[in-house]
């Protein structure tokens, strides 16, 4: 009995409060360091001193339970030893009542603060762990390979927009959700990964939601365990959701677009004031030294003429750059929700005499509900342009014919604006269609601004703006 590690006890529990021990194993001396003074206490006042104040209520709480159902009694208390310091114990005894109104507890005292102390740590460790992961906001998972069965952790559910708790489910619920475009590479990083050619699996993949919208997710893991012939059993990882990078990386690129394009812009600006400026400071260097020069009165009258003529589209070119000044400073130009079809009914009821002069039919395709956040004056300008653009450069052997119709590609709507005019030679103007004073036609009235304001204009509102032409047969212009 002695060899026994655990305290083997009676206790009598008596109607009038008091506590004996019948019968106490010799293990009480080692696992209290009972000293021979404190034998000769009194029970109560023996536990007072080996069970710390603030276990000691629920000591007697768990006995009065006990007592009164009858059922097993099991506490676990804590004790401040001289010695051995802090320890964990626990009583596990069965109890019955006498006949003299006397419960008999049977039981065992065992020193479990090893097993208490492991427990502590894993607990703290395992909060430590979660608080990590919830601090990282990444998601756990944990592959069976053997029952192709994964745990996901609640972290990855919630990723996905799934109810946000711990779960274990066949690999197909995820694979079934990759977008089938990244299925190919996301299996051969699997297999590198189980061949040995990589220490780890990556692969960054759009997995759909809940709401059959596809994110971007970066999967981590590394096999932990192989059975006997070196065949992956099991796989654990992390998933990291990656869509707002993905999203800023995007907006990024865009914006160094911009930014390319806008210096495109700024350089060819810089080239377009600097060359008619100094023409028209030429011109009026010249007419003004030939009229210094001149005794003839007619050609002196000639000269100012010209003057008056040259000065007059300085200031139309001065307006011209103005304008394009205006589109670029306005940084964040009005916009409101426009009902496209109306808009571009008022654009041809504005050019009816125009299109009735030259016997253009029409043909508008758009929803008269659909609606486009612009900017209004733009909307206008560039409807005006693309359309006295079909007018002007209207095939002679045939009536001019333009579409207004609405599409959509990508998820995105297009406006497409086609005619069946003279068309333009993309293979000679592909890279000058849109630049600024670039005509394709002889026409009297073509300065060459319309293409490149509304591109401007286009680009201003975050949109783009493609040509498809073919001489003889027309030209599509597709805003997106």
């Amino acid at each position: 009995m002695s060899q026994i590690p655990d305290l083997i006890f009676q206790m009598t529990a008596h109607p009038d409060g008091r506590i004996t021990f019948p019968f106490l194993s010799d293990a009480v001396y080692e696992h209290f360091e009972l000293t021979k003074d404190e034998e000769d206490l009194y029970v109560n006042e023996l536990l007072g001193l080996k069970i710390i104040d603030e276990d000691l209520p629920g000591f007697f709480d768990s006995l009065a339970e006990s007592k009164k159902t009858l059922q097993p009694w099991n506490f676990e208390f804590r004790s401040r030893l001289p010695i051995k310091g802090l320890r964990y114990f626990r009583i596990r005894a069965t109890v019955e009542r006498d006949a003299n109104d006397c419960y008999q507890f049977y039981g065992r005292v065992n020193d479990n603060t090893t097993q208490r102390i492991q427990a502590l740590k894993l607990k703290i460790s395992e909060e430590r762990y979660q608080f990590a992961l919830e601090a990282s906001s990444e998601g756990i998972w944990d592959w069976d390979v053997l029952s192709d069965t994964v745990f996901f952790s609640s972290q990855s559910m919630k990723m996905l927009g799934f109810e946000e708790k711990d779960v274990v489910l066949q690999r197909t619920f995820w694979d079934s959700r990759l977008h089938p475009d990244d299925r190919e590479t996301y299996q051969n990083d699997i297999d590198r990964h189980f061949e040995g050619a990589t220490p780890f699996y990556e692969n960054l993949q759009r997995i759909m939601d809940f709401n059959e919208h596809y994110k971007w997710i970066l999967s981590r893991g590394k096999i932990v365990f192989r059975d006997s012939a070196g065949k992956p059993k099991r796989v654990i990882g992390t998933h990291t959701d990656f869509s707002f990078r993905i999203k800023q990386e995007e907006e990024l690129k865009k914006t160094l677009e911009i930014l390319s394009e806008q210096n495109k812009r700024l350089l060819n600006f810089a080239h377009i004031v600097s060359h008619n400026l100094r023409s028209y400071a030429g011109n009026f260097e010249m007419l003004l030294d030939l009229y210094d020069e001149e005794t003839d009165e007619e050609i002196r009258n000639q000269s100012l003429m010209f003057l008056r003529s040259n000065s007059r589209e300085l200031s139309q070119t001065i307006d011209n750059l103005k304008a394009l000044v205006d589109i670029h400073s306005d940084l964040k130009p009005i916009r409101r929700h426009l009902n496209l079809a109306e808009y571009v009914h008022k654009m041809i009821a504005l050019l009816s005499e125009e299109f009735a002069k030259h016997e253009v039919e029409y043909v508008v395709n758009i929803p008269n509900d659909f609606t486009v956040l612009y900017n209004p004056a733009y909307l206008e300008s560039i409807l005006l342009n693309f359309s006295t653009n079909a007018v002007k450069y209207s095939h002679p052997n045939r009536k001019p014919l333009i579409r207004y119709e609405l599409s959509y590609e990508d998820g995105k709507s297009v406006l497409s604006i086609k005619d069946n005019g003279l068309g333009i030679d993309l293979k000679l103007h592909q890279n000058s269609i849109f630049g600024m004073y670039k005509t394709f036609h002889k026409h009297p009235n073509s300065r060459g601004l319309g293409l490149f304001m509304s591109k401007n204009q286009i680009e201003a509102m975050g949109g783009t703006v493609k040509v498809n032409s073919e001489v003889n047969v027309g030209t599509e212009f597709k805003i997106y």
